[in-house]
């Protein structure tokens, strides 16, 4: 069995480079307002589409504008404003346990630190970074299926590196400043260039 052939730093750099030229204005295609919605919108919208998560935001934003309605609310009463998405049951829980715990340790603020987001319901590493890029502006990568199949097509990490290696990896590959804009490029770049049914070269769909 031959060992799997890595791009060096400078190639890997190279390629996320042209990746980012591709989208120059890239950013999250989720609906938002504020980094409370921004939260629940990245927590629903794991195993579906930000699509489907779009579909239901306008109105969970009018209805529940803080973590205080959100946290009254009844768990059937969040089900239902978000029973167009998969995994609706458990994720309705999440989000009423989250928001209570908004109300109750933190005055309804989102906290800025990733040690204590990942402590939240629902809130793993990945929903942890979004929401300190986009709603904080503090440099991350968020590691979802988009960005994984990238760096694994492209041999910027190992086919068995999973998402805490792949972050680590590209993280060191690309200045700090770079993060936030490389990891939605990246997701474009996987949602609308290079789709997980484009089995060619991956540098073909390299512009």
């Amino acid at each position: 069995m031959t060992e799997e052939k890595l791009l060096t730093t400078a190639e890997a750099r190279k390629v996320l480079r042209k990746i980012n030229q591709m989208y120059p204005d890239a950013k999250s295609e989720l609906i938002w307002d504020n980094n409370f919605h921004l939260l629940c919108a990245v927590l629903m919208s794991a195993q579906t589409t930000d699509k489907m998560v779009n579909r239901v935001m306008p109105e969970f934003i009018r209805d529940y504008p803080t973590p205080i309605e959100l946290s009254q609310a009844t768990i059937a009463e969040i089900e239902d404003h978000i029973s167009k998405i998969g995994l609706y049951h458990s994720k309705a829980k999440h989000l009423k346990a989250t928001a209570k715990i908004l109300v109750d340790k933190y005055h309804c603020q989102i906290p800025e630190d990733k040690k204590t987001l990942v402590t939240l319901p629902g809130v793993g590493v990945k929903t942890a970074n979004v929401v300190l890029a986009d709603g904080f502006g503090v440099p991350a990568i968020a590691v979802d299926t988009h960005v994984s199949r990238i760096s694994k097509r492209f041999h910027i990490v190992p086919q068995d590196a999973k998402p805490l290696e792949i972050e680590k990896r590209l993280e060191e590959i690309l200045p700090a400043d770079e993060w936030i804009h490389t990891h939605h490029a990246m997701i474009l770049f996987g949602r609308y260039s290079m789709t997980a049914r484009d089995k060619e070269d991956p540098y073909t769909y390299l512009k």
